[in-house]
This record gives structure tokens, sequence and C-alpha cells, in this order.
């Protein structure tokens, strides 16, 4: 989310979370013809969609790692598709266009993890510093 842009309101929430649900279930079904997306076990993330309801993004990521720019490529090939099954699935005036994107908040929370593990910050935190170097010892200074 940008600088001043306003939260996601409940209805959008709403709806992409019932997108999330309805894609998963897709991709869990592995009806795709796509060889890049046949055997590939993907967990979508999380779906954030505008606020017209027009668009949506979809965040994915492949169980067991690997390279995402294959799978992202096979699921823009099979977007039509998806947005056919999602609209027998999903009761919505329009089903929103779908744009797929690699979720890295695992890559960063594991970055974070490791960072905060590392042994000089672990010292830090099993041995805080006694005081401030500048605090006084009961002398004013007056």
């Amino acid at each position: 989310m940008s600088r001043g842009a306003k939260p996601p309101s409940q209805r959008q929430l709403r709806v992409g979370e019932e997108l999330r649900h309805a894609i998963a279930m897709v991709i869990e079904r592995g009806e795709f013809r796509d060889p890049d997306l046949l055997g590939r076990a993907i967990t979508v993330t999380e779906v954030r969609v505008s606020p017209d309801l027009r668009n949506a993004t979809v965040f994915v990521v492949p169980l067991g790692g690997g390279d995402v720019a294959p799978i992202l490529a096979g699921l823009k090939r099979a977007k039509a598709f998806l947005r056919h099954e999602i609209s027998r699935m999903v009761e919505l005036r329009a089903v929103p266009d779908l744009w797929f994107q690699e979720d890295t908040t695992f890559d960063t929370a594991s970055r974070i993890d490791s960072i905060l593990n590392s042994p000089e910050v672990r010292r830090d935190i099993d041995h805080p510093a006694a005081e401030d170097e500048f605090a006084s010892d009961g002398d004013d200074g007056l």
C-alpha cells in the first residue's frame, strides 16, 4: 500500500478472500493443460482487489521453492480458464481481471529471522548494554 492510500474496504477484503479460496480450489484440482503448471503445488497466499472490484492481484508461492517465473507465466496463460471457473464459484457481477505476482513475504520474514538470530544481534539481545554512557551517576553536573 502506498503512502496516503486508503486501506482496503471490508468489501474488498471479503471479495479478495472469496477469490483466494476459489482460485486455490481451482489450482488444487489441477485441471490445467499448461506444462508449467502440471504437477506443481502452488499456494495462493493473498488476493488484493481494487476499489472498483475490476482488478485483482493474486499473490502466489510455489510449495517447495523453485523458480516462480514459469508458474507466473503459466497462470497468466490460464487466466481466461481461471476467470471462467471463478465465475461459476463466486457470486459477483463481474469477475475481476487477474494479475499474478510472486509473494515475497516469506522470504522477507526468513531474512529478518536470520538477522535476529545472527551472533551479533543475539549477543545484544542476551546481554543488553548496562546503562547509557551519558547517564549521570548521581552528579547533577551543576
